[in-house]
C-alpha cells in the first residue's frame, strides 16, 4: 500500500466516525439538495441541455490544439500575452518572473482550484509575497492554515460558531459573532488589500477560443476587484476549459449556476477580452492567460478516460457521493475530492501512488446520475482500476486472493465444498481485511447450485 492509500485509510477511518462532522456536512449539504430542484427548473428540457453541453466540450476537446491556438490569437491581438506551461513548476516559474517584474510585494487572488493544484500560495510566501485569498470560504480556510474543503464551497465543513471561533482567535474579534457580522469583518480586511497589491491572480471557469476571451463567475465581486484594482492581472487556467464560442456560455452559465448552488444564474459573471484597452477608464495595463497543462494530455491521450475534461467543476457529485458525505474531503489527500477527484488525480499525477482513490467508491451510479455534462464517472472509476490491474499495480495479496477466487468460481465442486461455518470463518476470520470495516458475512447453509440439484434431481 502506497503512502497516500495509507494516509487516505487513516483520514477516511476517523472522519467516517466523526458525528459532529458528519451532522455539518449533512446539514450544509441538505441546504443544496432544496435548492438544485427550484435552479433546474428554468430549463425546459434539461437532459437535452446537458447533452448539448457535453457535445459541446467533446467538439472542444477533440480540436483542443485548434482551440487554444483560436483562444491565443484573439487574446493577444487585443494586447493580452498567453503563456503556455507543461507542469506546475513552469507556471509558478513564470508567475514569479512577473511578479518580480513588477516589484510586486502583495497579491489578490480570487478562488482557483488549479492554483491550489500548483499550490500558488506557499510558493509566493516562500518567495516573500503575500498571497490574499479574496472569497469569504477560501479567506477562511487560509486564516485556519487548510486546504479547500470542496470545489464549490471551500469552507462546507465548518459551522458558524467555528467561523466565530476562528476569527476570534486570529482576528481578535469577539466571540459570538454572527454570520452578517463575520462577513462585514472579513469584507472590512480585504478591501484594504485590493488597492494595496500590484498583481491580481484569479483561475477561469471558461476560456472562449472565439473571442479570445475570459469567463469567469462568482458570488461575492471579489474576482472583479482582484483583476480591476491591480495593475496586473494574471489568470491560470487548466487547457481543457476552452469552449468554441461566446454563445456557449448561454449554456454552461446556467448550468454551472444550478448544479454549483442551485442558482439560476450566479451574482457576478464577467468576459474580460485583454487588458484595458485605449479609451477605457478600467481594468489592469498587462493581463496575462498561463495555459496549464500539468498531466491534462495524459488524459486527452486516453480515449477512455478523456471524458472527464468535459468537467466544468460544479460539484454536484461530491454533493451526491456516500463515500465523500462520510469523510469530507480533505481526507483524499489531493485538490480534487469526491468522485470526479478520484477519477483525474491517479492521472494527472502518479496512477500507482494514487489508484486508491478509484476504490473509495460504491459504484452507485449516483456522480454520474447529476452530473452536469453527464460524465460516466462511475464508469471511468472502473476504467482507472482495471488500468491499475493490467499495470500490475495490485499488491501481492490482492492477486493471490483473486486468482484463488476464479479457480474456485470455475470449479463447481470447490465452490459447494466445506461446511457454513468454515466459509463463515475463512471470510471473516482468515480474511482480516474484510471485516475491517465491515460486519460478518454469514454464507447460506447451501450453494445456489445445491439447492437447485435438490429440487431438480434429473
Amino acid at each position: 500500500m502506497s503512502q497516500n492509500a495509507s494516509l487516505f485509510s487513516a483520514k477516511s477511518t476517523v472522519k467516517a466516525a466523526d458525528k459532529d462532522h458528519r451532522r455539518k456536512i449533512n446539514f450544509n449539504i441538505s441546504k443544496y439538495n432544496a435548492a438544485v430542484p427550484a435552479g433546474k427548473k428554468q430549463f425546459e428540457d434539461l437532459e437535452l441541455a446537458r447533452e448539448r453541453a457535453k457535445n459541446i466540450k467533446w467538439r472542444a476537446l477533440e480540436s483542443l490544439d485548434n482551440q487554444l491556438e483560436h483562444f491565443e490569437l484573439a487574446f493577444t491581438r487585443r494586447g493580452g500575452k498567453v503563456i503556455w506551461a507543461e507542469d506546475a513548476g513552469q507556471a509558478l516559474a513564470e508567475i514569479l518572473a512577473i511578479c518580480r517584474e513588477k516589484n510586486c510585494r502583495s497579491v489578490v487572488k480570487s478562488k482557483s482550484m488549479v492554483t491550489e493544484e500548483i499550490k500558488l500560495n506557499e510558493f509566493l510566501q516562500e518567495n516573500h509575497i503575500e498571497s490574499v485569498e479574496t472569497d469569504l470560504g477560501e479567506y477562511i480556510q487560509q486564516l485556519d492554515g487548510e486546504p479547500p474543503y470542496h470545489i464549490v464551497t471551500p469552507a462546507m465543513h465548518k459551522s458558524k460558531e467555528d467561523v466565530a471561533r476562528l476569527f476570534y482567535e486570529k482576528l481578535d474579534t469577539p466571540p459570538n459573532l454572527t454570520p452578517g457580522e463575520l462577513t462585514l469583518v472579513a469584507r472590512e480586511k480585504l478591501r484594504k488589500k485590493y488597492p494595496a497589491a500590484e498583481v491580481g491572480i484569479t483561475g477561469a471557469n471558461f476560456i472562449i477560443a472565439e473571442t479570445g476571451s475570459v469567463a469567469i463567475t462568482e458570488n461575492e465581486g471579489n474576482a472583479r476587484l482582484s483583476c480591476s484594482f491591480p495593475q496586473t492581472h494574471i489568470v491560470v487556467v487548466g487547457i481543457e476549459k476552452v469552449i468554441p464560442s461566446l454563445t456557449d456560455l448561454a449554456l454552461f452559465w446556467p448550468l454551472l449556476a444550478t448544479f454549483g448552488t442551485g442558482q439560476q444564474i450566479t451574482v457576478y459573471n464577467t468576459i474580460l477580452s485583454g487588458p484595458r484597452q485605449p479609451g477605457e477608464p478600467d481594468g489592469p495595463q498587462e493581463m496575462y492567460v498561463i495555459l496549464l497543462d500539468n498531466g491534462r494530455t495524459k488524459l486527452l491521450a486516453n480515449e477512455k478516460t478523456r471524458e472527464s475534461l468535459y468537467c466544468i467543476r460544479c460539484g454536484a457529485c461530491l454533493n451526491a457521493c456516500p463515500v465523500y458525505k462520510n469523510i469530507g474531503g480533505h481526507a483524499y489527500g489531493t485538490t480534487y475530492s469526491g468522485p470526479i477527484g478520484a477519477v483525474i488525480t491517479p492521472h494527472l499525477r502518479e496512477l500507482g501512488e494514487w489508484k486508491h482513490l478509484s476504490y473509495a467508491s460504491s459504484l452507485c451510479g449516483n456522480c454520474t446520475e447529476v452530473c452536469a455534462v453527464k460524465i460516466n464517472i462511475h464508469e471511468l472509476l472502473l476504467e482507472n482500476r482495471s488500468e491499475a490491474v493490467v499495470a500490475g499495480l495490485s499488491g501481492w495479496g490482492e492477486k493471490m486472493a483473486w486468482k484463488l477466487w476464479k479457480q474456485a468460481s470455475l470449479h463447481r465442486k470447490w465452490m459447494n465444498a466445506g461446511s457454513q461455518q468454515m466459509k463463515n470463518w475463512m471470510v471473516n476470520r482468515a480474511f482480516k481485511g474484510w471485516t475491517a470495516h465491515r460486519g460478518d458475512l454469514d454464507f447460506a447453509p447451501q450453494t445456489f447450485n445445491q439447492q437447485w440439484k435438490e429440487k431438480h434431481p434429473g
